[in-house]
């Protein structure tokens, strides 16, 4: 791949990840709107705008980062198995990028019906409730994302020691334990603000 290839590729990825991050920024700021405000009309608002933000830019950005992310690591000497740094933020990447899916399809969707066939979505505590997970989502998913930008910048720790078979191994086994975690959790009916209710 040429140079000029390797920079527009650089760009999208960085225009797509400061994209995610801004647009989960904009929902964090929904949904602290839809939590704390007591009109209706503005709690509907609110969480119908997260929904449509979430469906349409937010999970779009976030396979469009990722994607960017693999194929940049991919044409760099950085590879993507090559450096801790770099597993790590893919790790990471793909973790929110699930958890989005899950949270966007179930808890966002949910909060978006609910708060449109509720008489008083302002005190309704379901609503409350699913607004309090989803202003906690948005707080965790910014400190993930904006961990992820530290990698980038810093790019800690050096290469992987045993080669690209152990890289892989590592990624596997991160993405294992997540999988696991987050199965664990929606099956015992916990956490995540309880998202088949």
């Amino acid at each position: 791949m040429s140079a000029s290839t390797r920079r527009l590729t650089l760009i999208v990825h960085i225009v797509m990840s400061v994209g995610w991050l801004g647009a989960v920024a904009a929902f964090l700021v929904l949904s602290m709107v839809g939590l704390n405000s007591e009109d209706n009309s503005v709690v509907r608002a609110a969480f119908v705008s997260m929904d449509l933000l979430g469906r349409y830019l937010i999970v779009p950005l976030s396979f469009a980062a990722l994607g960017s992310g693999i194929l940049q690591s991919l044409t760099t000497q950085w590879g993507l198995f090559r450096h801790y740094w770099v597993v790590t933020k893919l790790v990471l990447t793909i973790g929110a990028t699930a958890l989005l899916l899950l949270h966007q399809y179930s808890a966002v969707a949910t909060a978006s019906n609910l708060v449109m066939r509720s008489e008083n979505s302002a005190a309704s505590l379901e609503v409350i409730g699913l607004g309090r997970q989803l202003t906690l989502d948005a707080i965790l998913a910014i400190v993930v994302l904006v961990g992820t930008t530290v990698l980038s910048v810093l790019k800690p720790w050096g290469p992987v020691r045993f080669g690209r078979r152990a890289g892989v191994r590592y990624v596997l086994v991160a993405l294992g334990v997540a999988v696991l975690i987050v199965a664990v959790v929606h099956l015992a009916g916990g956490g995540l603000g309880h998202h088949g209710r």
